[in-house]
């Protein structure tokens, strides 16, 4: 017996889609965004050396420098004008989300609906300019420090070079934030997420043929290649079942009386995601480790800068201690702020005490919220333990193969949920054009019997 949800699901084929034209728009859209953003990661900063900044770029390219590196497409690898990507952007947001729970009016602001929300996202384009801004001088004064065999990699220093730099890293990460907003209102999925998804893609190509290669030259063991490519399924796997995963909490619903006939009690369900942030803490957490060290990373190179930078340096990278600690920690308590954020128990308790719901054996209102704050916190808590395994376990054991970071935990965990949720936009965007095509089937129908009546 099929269900009416899987008919329904079945009926979403090639046929559907082809007459869904806005549909087609929003992907055509999309698509036509995602190559802009990708032929920027191309056009260099002016004034940098590429091949001397690419040899000192390999020298240190196992850091955090190399993670980062991932997220932007290679453009940090290129140096190129959208270096920097989104990740300004997304810090300013962190900011402004916790501000916006500390700070009175700003919390005044979230509660006026539109109006407060986009007065809320104009503060966090001007938090992104100065972030950027920041970053982009950091990464200047990096540049000029940087050297290899081939020879510095900047040719002529100084306020000219920093300035141009600092006004084209900025401009390219203004345009990404542009672009990103412009994605999700015309296009398909979220665009901030699909520009990050959209860099970790570009390169897995190159990183499978340079990992097969490895495994040729005898770098790594074909056991080892197997292996690695095993835990990767594996880790697919665990990411798809964990994103799926609900518990849900049994509603119901009293019997109602409207005027002489008795309708029966309803019950329904309220889900609770196992993990309610997605992929917000990794992103969040890998923005914030990175931000302190972005032009840190380039003053130690080479044997350049003082002693405790070059020592920091060099205990955040990839598979130390101290960078897996603070990545971790960054991870869990995002989980739980994220998760607070886009989920309110005491709102949910009012709403169902409104509309008459209740769970069984707790008392509507107040001992709603507790509960179901209760059990939000324990399956948060396994969120939370599910994205730090996921994110740290394949980094460590990379970290020590000596294996591209394409392969870490967390490229794969936002490649498979931006994918999985973008997919979801598209199925709803099917199904919203199916149901206007039988409205509108509906309304013909009847104007037809109607006039056939004349």
């Amino acid at each position: 017996m099929v269900s009416a949800a899987e008919q329904l699901a079945a009926n979403l084929n090639l046929g559907a889609f082809a007459k869904a034209q806005d549909l087609k728009n929003r992907i055509w859209f999309t698509l036509g965004a995602l190559v802009i953003y990708r032929l920027g990661t191309f056009i260099p900063i002016p004034g940098v050396d590429a091949a001397a900044f690419a040899e000192a770029f390999r020298a240190q390219s196992s850091g955090i420098l190399g993670m980062f590196n991932v997220f932007a497409g290679g453009a940090v690898e290129r140096m190129a004008i959208f270096a920097l990507n989104i990740m300004p952007y997304i810090s300013a947001s962190i900011i402004m989300q916790l501000m916006s729970s500390m700070s009175p009016k700003l919390e005044a602001l979230k509660k006026e609906g539109e109006s407060g929300r986009k007065q809320i996202n104009q503060y966090t384009r001007y938090l992104t300019l100065v972030l950027a801004a920041f970053q982009a001088y950091g990464i200047a004064i990096g540049l000029e420090g940087s050297r290899s065999q081939i020879g510095p990699a900047v040719a002529d220093p100084g306020w000219f070079f920093r300035a141009t730099t600092v006004i084209t890293l900025v401009g390219g990460t203004m345009f990404l934030m542009w672009l990103g907003e412009q994605i999700t209102q015309r296009g398909v999925g979220n665009g901030i997420s699909l520009i990050i998804f959209a860099g970790i893609v570009a390169g897995a190509p190159s990183a499978i043929v340079g990992l097969f290669e490895m495994a040729r030259t005898g770098a790594i063991s074909t056991f080892l290649l197997l292996a690695l490519l095993a835990l990767m399924l594996l880790v697919v796997a665990a990411i798809v079942f964990i994103e799926r995963a609900q518990r849900r909490l049994l509603i119901q619903y009293p019997k109602r009386q409207v005027g002489n006939r008795m309708f029966q009690g309803d019950a329904s369900h309220l889900p609770l995601k196992l993990n309610s942030a997605g992929v917000i803490p990794p992103i969040f957490a890998s923005s914030l480790l990175l931000l302190p060290i972005t032009a840190a990373q380039f003053s130690s190179a080479q044997g350049g800068g003082p002693e405790w930078l070059q020592t920091l340096v060099a205990s955040l990278g990839a598979g130390q201690p101290l960078h897996i600690a603070i990545y971790v920690a960054m991870i869990v308590f995002f989980a739980f702020f994220y998760t607070a954020v886009v989920f309110n128990p005491k709102d949910t308790a009012d709403n169902l005490r409104k509309h008459g719901g209740f769970i069984p054996g707790i008392r509507p209102g107040e001992k709603t919220a507790e509960y179901i704050d209760y059990v939000l916190t324990r399956i948060t808590v396994v969120g939370a333990i599910y994205l730090a395994a996921v994110c740290v376990m394949p980094e460590m054991l990379t970290a020590y193969a000596a294996v591209p970071f394409y392969f870490g935990g967390t490229s794969l965990l936002i490649a498979v949920s931006v994918t999985m949720d973008t997919v979801a936009q598209i199925q709803s965007h099917l199904l919203a054009h199916q149901y206007e095509g039988l409205i509108k089937k509906a309304k013909l129908r009847g104007a037809t019997s109607r006039g056939g009546r004349r």
